[in-house]
């Protein structure tokens, strides 16, 4: 397997695990839970926020650049709304 494919599975492997943790943060019913949760989500968002900066680095995630005239076309719809 390419060190490509890996990274890609772990980022999605800790997209799922982010999502499970704010999940469990929303839904916990008292102050310690909720904090272990919390702690738990932040943890995995820097985990998540450091392989995608790996993967960026190395040209393995591209992004779009979204046009002006649409972000301002998209802001002005919902000022309006």
């Amino acid at each position: 397997m390419e060190d490509k494919d890996l990274m890609e599975s772990e980022l999605l492997v800790i997209k799922g695990v982010c999502d499970l943790y704010l999940h469990g943060t929303i839904e916990s019913t008292t102050a310690e839970v909720h904090n272990a949760f919390k702690e738990a989500l932040e943890e995995s968002l820097n985990i998540q926020n450091k392989i995608y900066n790996l993967m960026s680095e190395k040209g393995w995630y591209k992004t779009n650049t979204a046009e002006q005239t649409k972000i301002d076309t998209t802001k002005q719809k919902f000022q309006n709304a």
